[in-house]
């Protein structure tokens, strides 16, 4: 049983999304569903979906737009009492246009100025990074991608002398900033970090042509050789090269997929909760949490992993499809 106040606390923006229902486009719809969403917050709640105490820290304007988010979010186990409030500044909100082949999904940002955006290393709650705070702070690149670098590091800072352990989730957004300068900011939070995910196409943007998961495991290591890396690969399920060396591999669990955005969040959710039931002792079982998590999201409309933990049990203990140990 964990002693301390959190499992996992997180730190992001999590704004409004509209998207036009029955796949109609964003110039000729008359009407908008809402969704609550952010990557970290997206994390925050499928690992409380899954029974871990999560919190997550933010800034927001205290108007109804910021009181959906909280309401949403603490309405689905996550604790919001750490967020922020100002008078000042505005919610972010951004538009999805889902898409089928050939023509593509698109997103339209409107997050300048947001409330978010203006958190400082000041901001931050002191009295909440101690040793019986939490057990791992889950960061991503998103949030140094829209201008808080200084927090995002203040955090980190606290959260290592506080003796947590940190994941770093790149999630790479080009609409936000040029590889370059996302490679120049997260490169300490990525050699800080004590588990590091990347998507395999991101690692093709940021570190050069990856022919396989292998090869991007590979040169990842080589350059950061730290944290537990997990590279997931879409269709082609997630590998993982453990702090010893050993290569794994976990293949997709099939689902029909009506909702994309935030799979990649589930599948962090679901690889962190193996992790830290395990104590960090089984990656294998921590990617086969993840690649179960992130199936089942694909089937839930919206961005938050609103799974049911025995339906995701279920999965993880299915015959087959069991994550493979490569040569080192």
């Amino acid at each position: 049983m964990s002693t301390q106040r959190y499992d996992v606390l997180t730190l992001g923006e999590t704004m409004i999304r509209l998207t036009p229902p029955s796949m109609e486009r964003i110039e000729t719809t008359r009407q908008f569903d809402l969704h609550v969403g952010g990557s970290e917050s997206n994390t925050a709640v499928g690992l409380a979906r899954l029974g871990m105490k999560t919190a997550w820290l933010s800034r927001l304007t205290d108007n109804a737009l910021g009181h959906m988010i909280t309401n949403t979010l603490s309405g689905f186990g996550v604790d919001t009492s750490h967020v922020i409030w100002t008078n000042e500044d505005r919610i972010g909100t951004y538009y999805f246009e889902p898409a089928v082949a050939p023509r593509s999904s698109r997103v339209i940002y409107d997050r300048a100025h947001s409330a978010f955006s203006k958190i400082t290393a000041n901001d931050l709650p002191l009295g909440l990074f101690q040793a019986a705070g939490a057990r791992l702070l889950h960061l991503t690149g998103i949030t140094p991608a829209v201008g808080v670098i200084e927090a995002a590091h203040q955090a980190l800072r606290l959260a290592q002398q506080a003796g947590w352990a940190i994941s770093f989730d790149m999630n790479y957004r080009a609409k936000l900033w040029t590889a370059e300068r996302a490679l120049t900011i997260c490169e300490p939070f990525i050699a800080a970090a004590d588990i590091f995910l990347i998507s395999l196409n991101d690692v093709r943007i940021l570190f050069g042509n990856a022919t396989s998961g292998e090869d991007a495991l590979k040169m990842l290591t080589a350059r950061y050789p730290k944290p537990l890396i997990v590279v997931t690969m879409g269709s082609l399920g997630a590998m993982a090269r453990t702090r010893d060396g050993e290569m794994l591999q976990q293949g997709i669990f099939p689902s029909h997929e009506i909702g994309r955005l935030g799979r990649g969040d589930s599948f962090s959710a679901g690889f962190l909760y193996g992790y830290l039931k395990t104590e960090g002792t089984d990656a294998a079982l921590a990617l086969r949490w993840g690649a179960a998590c992130a199936a089942l999201k694909g089937t839930i409309p919206g961005d938050l992993a609103l799974f049911e933990f025995a339906e995701v049990q279920a999965l993880v203990e299915q015959q087959g499809n069991t994550p493979q140990s490569l040569q080192r």
